[in-house]
Protein backbone atom coordinates (compact mmCIF):
# COMPACT_ATOMS: atom_id res chain seq x y z
CA UNK A 1 0.00 0.00 0.00
CA UNK A 2 1.52 2.73 -0.75
CA UNK A 3 0.18 6.19 1.25
CA UNK A 4 0.87 10.19 -0.42
CA UNK A 5 0.61 12.66 2.40
CA UNK A 6 0.73 16.14 0.98
CA UNK A 7 -0.05 19.54 2.51
CA UNK A 8 1.01 22.89 3.10
CA UNK A 9 4.03 23.67 5.57
CA UNK A 10 3.37 23.32 9.36
CA UNK A 11 -0.08 21.38 8.72
CA UNK A 12 1.17 18.27 10.43
CA UNK A 13 1.87 16.09 7.28
CA UNK A 14 4.79 14.93 8.45
CA UNK A 15 3.78 13.96 12.31
CA UNK A 16 1.14 12.31 10.61
CA UNK A 17 3.18 10.03 7.66
CA UNK A 18 5.41 9.19 10.86
CA UNK A 19 2.15 7.86 12.63
CA UNK A 20 0.65 6.24 9.81
CA UNK A 21 3.72 4.46 9.00
CA UNK A 22 4.59 2.99 12.19
CA UNK A 23 0.31 2.20 12.32
CA UNK A 24 0.60 0.27 9.19
CA UNK A 25 4.03 -0.95 9.02
CA UNK A 26 5.55 0.49 6.56
CA UNK A 27 8.82 2.60 5.66
CA UNK A 28 8.95 5.91 5.62
CA UNK A 29 10.22 9.10 3.28
CA UNK A 30 9.81 12.97 4.37
CA UNK A 31 10.55 13.84 0.77
CA UNK A 32 10.80 17.75 2.01
CA UNK A 33 13.92 16.66 3.59
CA UNK A 34 15.50 15.76 0.37
CA UNK A 35 14.80 19.48 -0.69
CA UNK A 36 15.94 20.76 2.86
CA UNK A 37 19.41 19.44 2.33
CA UNK A 38 19.59 20.24 -1.63
CA UNK A 39 19.03 24.06 0.48
CA UNK A 40 21.50 23.66 2.89
CA UNK A 41 23.73 22.25 0.83
CA UNK A 42 23.51 25.46 -1.27
CA UNK A 43 23.83 27.92 1.44
CA UNK A 44 26.75 25.48 2.76
CA UNK A 45 28.47 26.25 -1.03
CA UNK A 46 27.86 29.78 -0.83
CA UNK A 47 25.56 29.60 -3.62
CA UNK A 48 22.23 31.47 -4.25
CA UNK A 49 18.82 29.34 -4.40
CA UNK A 50 17.24 31.20 -6.59
CA UNK A 51 19.83 30.64 -9.23
CA UNK A 52 18.73 27.12 -10.81
CA UNK A 53 22.69 25.74 -11.59
CA UNK A 54 23.78 26.70 -7.62
CA UNK A 55 20.91 24.75 -6.77
CA UNK A 56 21.21 21.83 -9.06
CA UNK A 57 24.96 21.41 -8.38
CA UNK A 58 23.43 20.93 -4.49
CA UNK A 59 21.80 17.82 -5.44
CA UNK A 60 24.98 16.04 -5.13
CA UNK A 61 24.98 16.59 -1.27
CA UNK A 62 26.19 13.93 0.76
CA UNK A 63 23.96 11.60 2.63
CA UNK A 64 25.68 12.59 6.46
CA UNK A 65 23.74 16.17 5.55
CA UNK A 66 19.99 14.36 6.33
CA UNK A 67 20.91 13.84 9.83
CA UNK A 68 22.24 17.61 10.30
CA UNK A 69 19.74 19.09 12.76
CA UNK A 70 20.10 22.21 10.81
CA UNK A 71 17.86 20.94 8.73
CA UNK A 72 15.19 21.49 10.52
CA UNK A 73 15.21 25.12 11.05
CA UNK A 74 13.01 27.83 10.01
CA UNK A 75 15.73 29.30 7.78
CA UNK A 76 16.49 25.81 6.02
CA UNK A 77 12.86 25.30 4.96
CA UNK A 78 12.85 29.15 3.42
CA UNK A 79 16.16 27.63 1.42
CA UNK A 80 14.04 24.66 0.61
CA UNK A 81 11.60 26.29 -0.92
CA UNK A 82 13.85 28.17 -2.97
CA UNK A 83 15.19 25.67 -4.39
CA UNK A 84 12.24 23.54 -5.27
CA UNK A 85 11.16 25.97 -7.72
CA UNK A 86 13.50 24.51 -10.33
CA UNK A 87 12.47 21.56 -12.49
CA UNK A 88 15.94 20.54 -12.73
CA UNK A 89 16.11 19.96 -8.92
CA UNK A 90 12.71 18.06 -9.26
CA UNK A 91 13.81 16.30 -11.57
CA UNK A 92 17.40 15.26 -10.16
CA UNK A 93 15.49 13.71 -6.95
CA UNK A 94 12.76 12.55 -8.86
CA UNK A 95 13.89 8.81 -9.30
CA UNK A 96 15.05 8.94 -5.78
CA UNK A 97 11.56 9.20 -4.22
CA UNK A 98 9.95 7.28 -7.02
CA UNK A 99 12.26 3.90 -6.07
CA UNK A 100 11.01 4.56 -2.60
CA UNK A 101 7.46 4.41 -3.02
CA UNK A 102 7.89 1.55 -5.67
CA UNK A 103 9.65 -0.82 -3.25
CA UNK A 104 7.45 -4.20 -2.13
CA UNK A 105 5.30 -3.84 0.55
CA UNK A 106 4.26 0.10 -0.17
CA UNK A 107 5.35 3.12 1.74
CA UNK A 108 4.54 6.04 3.16
CA UNK A 109 5.67 9.53 1.68
CA UNK A 110 4.91 13.05 2.92
CA UNK A 111 6.07 15.95 0.70
CA UNK A 112 3.97 18.19 -1.77
CA UNK A 113 3.24 16.67 -4.71
CA UNK A 114 3.32 13.25 -3.81
CA UNK A 115 -0.03 12.00 -4.93
CA UNK A 116 -0.08 14.43 -7.90
CA UNK A 117 4.15 13.26 -9.50
CA UNK A 118 5.68 11.03 -7.70
CA UNK A 119 3.16 8.59 -6.62
CA UNK A 120 -0.51 8.99 -8.67
CA UNK A 121 -0.93 5.51 -8.38
CA UNK A 122 -1.00 5.66 -4.59
CA UNK A 123 -4.30 3.72 -3.17
CA UNK A 124 -4.48 6.47 -0.49
CA UNK A 125 -4.09 9.92 -0.85
CA UNK A 126 -3.86 12.35 2.12
CA UNK A 127 -3.58 16.60 2.05
CA UNK A 128 -3.24 17.84 5.00
CA UNK A 129 -4.01 21.70 5.40
CA UNK A 130 -4.37 23.94 8.32
CA UNK A 131 -4.54 27.90 8.41
CA UNK A 132 -1.41 30.29 8.62
CA UNK A 133 -2.53 31.71 12.09
CA UNK A 134 -3.19 27.81 13.42
CA UNK A 135 0.70 26.77 11.77
CA UNK A 136 2.33 29.83 13.12
CA UNK A 137 1.48 29.16 16.25
CA UNK A 138 2.55 25.82 16.32
CA UNK A 139 6.16 26.54 15.16
CA UNK A 140 6.46 29.80 17.53
CA UNK A 141 6.09 27.56 20.38
CA UNK A 142 8.03 24.85 18.88
CA UNK A 143 10.85 26.68 18.60
CA UNK A 144 10.71 29.00 21.96
CA UNK A 145 10.72 25.68 23.65
CA UNK A 146 13.76 25.11 21.60
CA UNK A 147 15.27 28.05 23.29
CA UNK A 148 15.64 29.91 19.69
CA UNK A 149 14.60 33.85 19.43
CA UNK A 150 11.28 34.57 16.86
CA UNK A 151 8.81 36.06 16.18
CA UNK A 152 4.79 34.75 15.75
CA UNK A 153 4.38 37.97 12.89
CA UNK A 154 7.76 36.73 11.27
CA UNK A 155 6.72 33.14 11.17
CA UNK A 156 3.47 33.98 9.69
CA UNK A 157 5.03 35.72 6.97
CA UNK A 158 6.99 33.38 5.74
CA UNK A 159 4.65 30.25 6.04
CA UNK A 160 2.08 32.84 3.66
CA UNK A 161 5.26 33.33 1.65
CA UNK A 162 6.14 29.42 0.94
CA UNK A 163 2.82 28.98 0.48
CA UNK A 164 2.42 31.24 -2.45
CA UNK A 165 5.82 29.78 -3.72
CA UNK A 166 4.98 26.32 -3.88
CA UNK A 167 1.20 26.60 -5.23
CA UNK A 168 2.65 29.15 -8.17
CA UNK A 169 5.96 27.39 -9.51
CA UNK A 170 5.50 25.78 -12.80
CA UNK A 171 7.02 22.67 -12.14
CA UNK A 172 4.62 20.31 -9.77
CA UNK A 173 2.84 23.15 -8.09
CA UNK A 174 1.24 22.02 -4.52
CA UNK A 175 -2.16 21.26 -5.23
CA UNK A 176 -4.63 18.27 -4.06
CA UNK A 177 -5.14 15.75 -5.78
CA UNK A 178 -8.20 14.81 -7.55
CA UNK A 179 -8.57 11.55 -5.68
CA UNK A 180 -7.33 12.87 -2.33
CA UNK A 181 -9.00 13.16 0.86
CA UNK A 182 -8.59 16.76 2.47
CA UNK A 183 -8.05 16.82 6.52
CA UNK A 184 -7.82 20.46 7.86
CA UNK A 185 -5.63 19.84 11.52
CA UNK A 186 -6.52 23.97 12.33
CA UNK A 187 -8.68 22.54 15.34
CA UNK A 188 -7.34 19.75 16.04
CA UNK A 189 -4.59 18.35 18.64
CA UNK A 190 -1.95 16.14 17.48
CA UNK A 191 -3.32 12.75 18.84
CA UNK A 192 -6.72 14.21 17.31
CA UNK A 193 -5.32 14.61 14.02
CA UNK A 194 -3.46 11.19 14.05
CA UNK A 195 -6.73 8.95 14.85
CA UNK A 196 -8.42 10.94 12.00
CA UNK A 197 -5.92 9.93 9.58
CA UNK A 198 -5.94 6.70 10.36
CA UNK A 199 -9.70 6.32 10.63
CA UNK A 200 -9.29 8.03 6.71
CA UNK A 201 -6.85 5.71 5.52
CA UNK A 202 -8.75 2.66 6.70
CA UNK A 203 -12.10 3.89 4.98
CA UNK A 204 -10.16 4.88 2.02
CA UNK A 205 -8.19 1.18 1.57
CA UNK A 206 -11.74 -0.37 2.25
CA UNK A 207 -13.26 1.46 -0.50
CA UNK A 208 -10.69 1.25 -3.11
CA UNK A 209 -10.15 -2.73 -2.53
CA UNK A 210 -14.32 -2.99 -2.07
CA UNK A 211 -14.43 -4.47 1.25
CA UNK A 212 -15.70 -3.45 4.87
CA UNK A 213 -13.91 -1.04 6.58
CA UNK A 214 -14.45 -3.13 9.31
CA UNK A 215 -12.44 -5.92 7.60
CA UNK A 216 -9.93 -3.48 6.23
CA UNK A 217 -6.38 -2.96 7.58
Amino acid sequence: MIVAVDGTTASGKGTIAKALAARFSLPHLDTGLLYRAVGRQCWLDGGDPDDPVAALAACAFPEGLLADPELRSEETGGLASRVSVHPTVRRALFERQRAFALQPGGAVLDGRDIGTVIAPEAEVKLFVIASVEARARRRFLEMQAQGREVSLEDIATDLAARDERDRNRKDAPLVAADDAVVLDTSELGREEAIAEAIGLVKRRYAQTHGIPASKGI
